[in-house]
């Protein structure tokens, strides 16, 4: 656990605005130095500037997360900057989704490199450079809320966010003897510009696809679901109280509870009929490598 910040270094990807920004902002009135690490270069300086004036240590670094090479550079510049990096923030994401068939195969390469990728590319870059000062850190990856529950035709966001839930959690067991610490983050709806994400779109990814009139309709409403969430600060706080905790899942919406146990409901249900299968009869008794 992380109780104190004071000389801590953080390194936040998409750290120019919404909920990056907002981690950022947190660790920094908590005593840490950060880095806003995001693609577009010009707002991680505005954004850096502001910190600045709220008497905030911080650099800004241009980053990519989808190319690996990008993501070290990054790192080589953070360390450049504060010396060691002690917390990382692996939020950089974008939004893709459609009914079956719909979505593009360069928009599943998009997501998948950013929202997936992107958070291997961090942790594999910057545990090895947390490893070496010896002083711990902690890791938090941002997920969603659809992470934890699967939506209809936001089937390749969600599918990339339970992604990172499951390799969060395998890391949380891994790293914790080496006094790493691991956190995902499952936000609900959070007044970021996450439903824009198309503006930062990379070339090599082409344009976004047209959508017809029922996605975009669709689009407008889920914009205004995120138009009308949180103030992003308040999820910046809540990661830093959960940090200090030593917390594997960071939730922001207490309310979505029911979303989450509707779900184990059904997973439930589903053993509760292999238990009763005819056709599983001969394997009950087999014992399983797998031990809770």
């Amino acid at each position: 656990m992380m109780k104190d910040l004071r000389g801590k270094t953080a390194f936040v990807t998409g750290g120019a605005s919404g909920i990056g920004l907002a981690m950022a902002r947190a660790f920094g009135r908590g005593g840490a130095q950060v880095v806003l690490a995001d693609i577009d270069k010009g707002a991680a300086r505005e954004a850096a500037n502001r910190l600045i004036s709220e008497q905030i240590k911080a650099v800004p670094v241009q980053c990519d997360v989808s190319e690996r090479d990008a993501v070290r550079e990054a790192a080589l510049e953070a360390i450049a900057a504060f010396g060691k990096i002690h917390i990382v923030c692996n939020n950089a994401g974008v939004a893709v989704g459609g009914p079956v068939g719909t979505v593009q195969p360069k928009d599943w390469d998009w997501i998948i490199d950013v929202n997936l990728k992107g958070v291997i590319y961090g942790v594999e870059t910057f545990v090895p450079l947390i490893r070496s000062h010896g002083e711990g850190g902690h890791i938090v990856n941002t997920a969603s809320m659809a992470g934890m529950i699967s939506p209809p035709n936001m089937e390749p966001y969600s599918a990339t966010k339970f992604a990172v839930v499951a390799m969060s959690e395998g890391w949380f067991i891994q790293l914790a003897p080496e006094n790493i610490g691991v956190s995902v983050l499952c936000p609900g709806f959070v007044r970021t510009r996450i439903h824009e994400s198309g503006r930062a779109r990379q070339e090599k990814y082409g344009s976004a696809g047209e959508v017809g009139s029922g996605l975009a309709q669709q689009q407008q409403e889920a914009a205004q679901l995120v138009l009308a969430g949180i103030d992003p600060d308040i999820v910046g706080a809540r990661v830093v109280e959960a940090v200090h905790a030593g917390e594997l899942y960071i939730f922001t919406h207490p309310a979505m509870r029911d979303f989450v146990q509707m779900r184990f409901a059904q997973i439930m249900a589903g053993f509760d009929s292999a238990g009763k299968s005819p056709a599983l009869a001969s394997v009950k008794n087999v014992s399983t490598m797998m031990k809770p």
